[in-house]
């Protein structure tokens, strides 16, 4: 018999702002088919916001009843419940308004019970600090943590899945209040998103988290070795589950940007934030510009380095070849692909990179950083070191000048796309399901 499963994550289409929801989405439309039972847990910020102000006495109001999330699912699951509990979770955040959590704690003076499912609201207080509830993300992990385990407590379930550090806490504590197994499926570390300047709060987080786990899911054989290396995690207990790509079921139409037929479009799509590498693609876009004038670069995507990135195209003398979109999702993403002639995804360090496949399923040819987990399975992506700004150029001209060589990365892309499928990455998630619930 399937494992029962209770998921523990915290974004899902249509509110998503990152390739974690598409690849949650994908991964539980695949479990769903396969006739497993899946209980979601899914965080719903509280509405307003909860607001403190600067010496002055507030009280905030009562956040409202969690309100039922499958009311904005735009599809139906046969066998997939969704739960939702009120946190914030945002871990896009900048680095700097992480850090308000220690301000946070020190000016706020309540405790949430571990019993309740909606928090009461805090005393009115006196304050020096005007923040927003949201910027205290250890807090609302928290939150969420307690919740869960709330819920974990009336399901029924075999198994519990939980995706990334945020989901951690409560998985340990649904784990340890009903003596399930918990599987930790990592879809990026902090070494990832920060490198070096890891914040020691987060990374304790995921330590325990992983060590925790009994069984961990690794979405690359980079980041498995990013896991044993940074938090020596026994290397027998991670497997390494592919993510996949969705053929999109509607048709697009691409009229919603004015970019000259006579310009080749290359398109960057991610986050603005260093992980993602903007500042190398517009340093490749100012050298394959010297060579090669009629190319319009696309920058889409939000983040800590938006303005920093409009402002790095204007100093480098591109801004007019250069347009930032904003933030897309949804069929406006599959506009920007069929817009695309080639697809860069310069990160300076990426666990996996589903948009890669995206792009390749649309028929887009790909360019992407040797840091790149996803290049363990497109070998036929055009692979390139994110600091090497001259070779991305060149790379980025070669395949625009030369229709031969774009062909063929298309073409071949595609193949490698097909032998990749969620159903694959569910049947390996099952197996993994199994071993533990026996064990």
């Amino acid at each position: 018999m399937s494992a029962k499963v209770l998921m523990l994550g915290w974004e899902f289409p249509p509110h998503i702002s990152g390739g974690l929801g598409t690849a949650l989405h994908g991964l539980t439309r695949a479990l769903d088919e396969a006739g497993t039972q899946v209980v979601f847990v899914i965080p719903r910020p509280p509405t307003p916001p909860e607001q403190i102000v600067e010496e002055h006495v507030v009280h905030p109001p009562a956040p409202p009843p969690p309100p039922d999330y499958s009311e904005t699912i735009t599809e139906q699951f046969e066998h997939v419940t969704f739960r939702t509990v009120t946190a914030q979770l945002d871990p896009y955040s900048p680095a700097e308004t992480r850090l308000l959590h220690e301000v946070a704690l020190r000016t706020r003076q309540y405790e949430i019970p571990v019993k309740a499912s909606v928090p009461p609201p805090p005393p009115p207080q006196v304050i020096r600090k005007t923040y927003t509830k949201t910027f205290d993300i250890f807090h609302e992990v928290k939150r969420y943590a307690e919740q869960a385990m709330e819920l974990a407590e009336t399901e029924t379930f075999d198994v519990v899945h939980a995706h990334d550090w945020m989901t951690y806490p409560a998985a340990m504590a649904a784990a340890a209040a009903t003596g399930k197994p918990f599987v930790a499926h990592v879809h990026s570390t902090e070494f990832d998103r920060a490198g070096e300047q890891a914040d020691p709060h987060i990374c304790d987080i995921e330590y325990k988290g992983l060590a925790a786990a009994d069984r961990v899911i690794a979405v690359s054989r980079m980041t498995k070795r990013i896991i044993v290396e940074r938090y020596r995690i026994d290397p027998h207990k991670i497997d390494v589950v592919y993510n996949a790509v969705e053929a999109s079921p509607e048709e697009v139409k691409i009229d919603r940007y004015s970019l000259s037929h006579n310009e080749k479009v290359v398109l960057f799509l991610g986050r603005l934030t260093h992980q993602k590498g903007p500042e190398f693609f517009l340093l490749a876009a100012r050298k394959a510009l010297e060579v090669m004038p009629g190319i319009k670069f696309v920058v889409a995507g939000a983040g800590d380095l938006a303005d920093a990135a409009v402002q790095m195209a204007a100093d480098l003398g591109i801004g007019h070849k250069v347009l930032f979109t904003g933030f897309l999702q949804g069929l406006d993403v599959e506009r920007m692909f069929r817009m695309a002639d080639l697809y860069v995804m310069p990160s300076v360090s990426e666990p996996f990179g589903i948009a890669t496949l995206e792009a390749l399923a649309n028929d887009v040819p790909t360019i992407i950083s040797k840091q790149s987990g996803v290049g363990e399975v497109v070998p036929n992506s055009l692979k390139v070191d994110f600091w090497d700004t001259p070779e991305m150029a060149n790379k980025i001209v070669a395949v625009l000048r030369h229709e031969p060589l774009a062909t063929m990365l298309r073409q071949n892309g595609q193949d490698d796309v097909k032998k990749l499928s969620w159903d694959a990455a569910a049947k390996q998630c099952l197996r993994i399901y199994e071993d533990v619930t026996a064990s």
